[in-house]
């Protein structure tokens, strides 16, 4: 594999998937974890069962009734543990399947996040991405459902697409396995440091939130050096957000 540092927007090369294995519920000794968000009904299930070759495996999270699937798949010699989170519009927890996959992202810090969107209502689905987008800096936008958007004359400028939300985008149709070998490549590759990805976040707020953001920010990183979501914290603490102050006080974000 070329060991050169790609941009997110350099992802789109077809490539055969022969380092593929898939592990099924076999997820001990893993190299990284990866997670696995979206909207319901995106074909988010259908995305996982493609990658570990699962039909289901399901549990509790801990303390919450919200059931999770974990399986795995090992692709050039590393392992990979996959988390599907719950199908979610938001992460803003007010329900218990927001809080449990914004849980896992936040405090997980996943080394990739998979962000499953339906192609034929994505403007819909941005908004689950750019909430996502706000918290990690590593994560890649499965298009899936391309199938039906192609059915429905839906034209999407996938390389314009990646490049405004500043992550590789790759377009899917899960249940043909179509795009899979992309998104698996794509996948090791965040994860391994190759493609760094450079998401976009939302920078226009009133002139004194945007200053009460910047010094909590700053002193959140003078605090926890390295942390890459200081600014979403920064909001969420300005915003009372109970979990977040319990999670700082507690060095849970360490």
């Amino acid at each position: 594999m070329d060991t050169k540092v790609k941009s997110a927007c350099d992802t789109c090369a077809h490539f055969n998937a022969e380092g593929l294995k898939k592990l099924g519920v076999r997820t001990d000794n893993f190299d990284f974890v990866v997670a696995l968000a979206g909207n319901p009904n995106t074909g988010k299930s259908t995305v996982f069962n493609a990658l570990t070759g699962l039909r289901q495996h399901t549990g509790n999270w801990p303390g919450k009734t919200v059931t999770r699937a974990e399986g795995g798949f090992e692709y050039n010699t590393n392992k990979y543990k996959l988390v599907d989170l719950p199908g979610t519009y938001s992460l803003l927890s007010t329900s218990e399947d927001e809080e449990a996959a914004r849980d896992f992202i936040l405090f997980g810090k996943p080394d990739v996040t998979v962000i499953v969107a339906d192609a034929n209502r994505l403007e819909r689905n941005l908004n689950l991405v750019i909430q996502i987008l706000e918290i990690t800096d590593k994560a890649v936008l499965c298009l899936n459902l391309m199938d039906e958007a192609k059915r429905n004359h839906i034209s999407i400028d996938i390389r314009t697409l990646s490049k405004d939300l500043g992550i590789p985008v790759v377009p899917t149709s899960a249940r043909f396995n179509e795009g899979i070998p992309e998104l698996i490549q794509t996948i090791s590759e965040i994860a391994n440091g190759t493609i760094v990805c450079k998401p976009h976040r939302i920078k226009s707020v009133p002139e004194n939130i945007e200053k009460a953001v910047k010094t909590l920010a700053a002193e959140i990183k003078k605090e926890f050096p390295g942390i890459p979501n200081s600014r979403w914290v920064a909001f969420r603490l300005l915003e009372g957000d109970a979990q977040i102050i319990n999670a700082l006080r507690t060095g849970e974000l360490v």
